[in-house]
């Protein structure tokens, strides 16, 4: 009798040590134990997160902070000082009526020395052979019966006025140069024919030859306004 009691009781125990063994034990698949073991042999260093980083991925790892460079010196160009035996007068700098001194080859002159004594947009069309606005030129629509145009940058006369004609383009035409004044060249694009100062270099335009203009020779000088300078 006592015997059959503890079976009994000991069958009654047997579904009451499922439910407490399911409740404490959850089931656990293999991914996320595989996961948590990864986790916990990484070395502390690679599983610390940054707020930021520097050239990497972020989280794994601390940044490394960008290494300062020294700044290099600022470099400030020296002002031409007229009297210390530069090629233009004094009067000139920076006004585009720069007159040659001392018989000075102006193709010898620097850049920088250009650039001192021509105003921003001569500079950028004489030398950096760039071009102004159609029909925004000083000398466009200009037809004086005397005097000539010299070059803005070294004064050598270049077109002598009664060879100045209307034709129409927005630049100043002429259909002739002074003698000997003005260089013809290949234009880097391979098409156009570039006029230049043949005493300085400076860029004035291009030449356009056979369009048919009533003039004596037929071709025509296109030139920008702000590399002349009129003079009666």
């Amino acid at each position: 009798m006592w015997a059959a009691q503890l079976r009994a009781a000991a069958r009654g125990s047997q579904p009451a040590a499922r439910t407490r063994a399911g409740n404490a034990a959850p089931r656990i698949s293999r991914k996320t134990a595989s996961a948590a073991s990864t986790a916990s042999l990484a070395p502390a260093s690679r599983r610390r997160r940054t707020r930021g980083y520097c050239g990497g991925k972020q989280g794994l790892g601390p940044a490394t902070p960008a290494r300062r460079l020294p700044s290099a010196p600022l470099l400030r160009r020296a002002p031409i000082n007229p009297s210390m035996g530069h090629p233009f007068a004094a009067s000139s700098v920076g006004q585009g009526r720069a007159g040659m001194d001392g018989g000075t080859d102006p193709k010898q002159v620097r850049e920088d020395q250009w650039k001192e004594m021509l105003t921003e947009e001569q500079f950028r069309v004489l030398r950096q052979k760039g071009t102004e606005y159609p029909g925004t030129g000083e000398y466009n629509k200009m037809y004086p019966d005397q005097g000539a145009f010299h070059c803005a940058g070294c004064q050598a006369p270049l077109y002598d006025s009664k060879t100045k004609f209307d034709s129409g383009c927005g630049w100043p035409a002429f259909y002739a140069g002074i003698e000997g004044a003005v260089e013809e060249k290949p234009d880097a694009d391979g098409m156009r024919i570039e006029i230049v100062c043949s005493k300085c270099g400076g860029h004035l335009g291009h030449v356009f030859k056979g369009e048919g203009f009533p003039t004596p020779t037929n071709e025509r000088h296109c030139v920008n306004s702000v590399s002349l300078k009129f003079k009666p």
